[in-house]
C-alpha cells in the first residue's frame, strides 16, 4: 500500500499542469484493493478510469510524468495507466470512495478507489489469473457479500446486453458462477440473459 501511495504522492509534487481544482482520479482494479484492504501484492500498473476530468491535456502529462517508462515509474516499478470507460465490465453507477488521509497530502489530485465489490464486478470479465486471485483474496477477507455481488453484476449486464458485447456475457456469468461455487461455497446464481441471446 505504501508504494502505491508514494506513488501518488510523488506524481502530485511533480505536477506542473494548471487547474483551478483537484483533478480527480478514480482508481480500479487490484490498486483500488490494495489501497482499501489489508490486502497486498506486487502491482505493475494503477489504472486510473477516464472521466471528465481527465481532459485530453491532462492525459497527455500524466502519462508523460508517470506513465511506462517514465522516472516515476522505474523508480516505484508502477506506471499509470489510463483506461477507458467503456471498457471495464462495470455497473452503471460505479460506487468510489475517497481516500481521506492521502487526500489531504496531495495539493493537485483527489483519489477514490473503486469499492471492492465493484472491482470484483470488473474482474469477472477478464478472469485471468491475476483476477481469479484478486477474486480470492477478497472473497476470504469476506469483502464480497453474495446479494450485493450479484446486484452489481446484473447492473453491469444492463450496459452490455444493449450491445455487440451481449455475446459476451454467457461467459462472464459462467465466471460468476465459478466464483459462487468454488470460493463463496453458494449456490451458483441463474442469471436470465437478453432475450436476443435465448432465441
Amino acid at each position: 500500500m505504501d508504494n502505491i501511495k508514494n506513488f501518488f504522492a510523488e506524481l502530485d509534487r511533480e505536477w506542473k499542469g494548471a487547474a483551478t481544482s483537484k483533478i480527480h482520479l478514480r482508481i480500479l482494479g487490484s490498486s483500488a484493493l490494495i489501497l482499501q484492504t489489508d490486502y497486498n501484492r506486487g502491482t505493475k500498473d494503477a489504472d486510473v478510469l477516464e472521466t471528465a476530468d481527465i481532459t485530453a491535456s491532462v492525459k497527455k502529462e500524466l502519462l508523460e510524468l508517470a506513465g511506462r517508462g517514465t522516472t516515476i515509474h522505474k523508480r516505484h516499478r508502477i506506471y499509470l495507466d489510463i483506461v477507458s470507460g467503456g471498457i471495464p465490465f462495470l455497473p452503471q453507477s460505479p460506487h468510489y470512495i475517497p481516500l481521506r488521509e492521502l487526500n489531504r497530502a496531495l495539493a493537485h489530485f483527489h483519489v477514490e478507489v473503486m469499492d471492492v465489490v465493484d472491482v470484483v464486478v470488473s474482474k469477472i470479465k477478464r478472469f485471468g489469473a491475476d483476477d481469479v486471485s484478486d477474486i480470492r483474496a477478497m472473497v476470504e477477507r469476506k469483502k464480497v457479500p453474495h446479494a450485493k455481488l450479484v446486484e452489481r453484476f446484473k447492473s453491469a449486464m444492463g450496459i452490455y446486453e444493449f450491445d455487440a458485447r451481449a455475446d459476451e456475457l454467457p461467459l462472464y456469468i459462467k465466471n460468476l458462477n465459478v466464483v459462487e461455487r468454488d470460493f463463496m461455497m453458494v449456490a451458483e446464481s441463474e442469471i436470465e440473459l437478453p432475450g436476443c441471446l435465448t432465441e
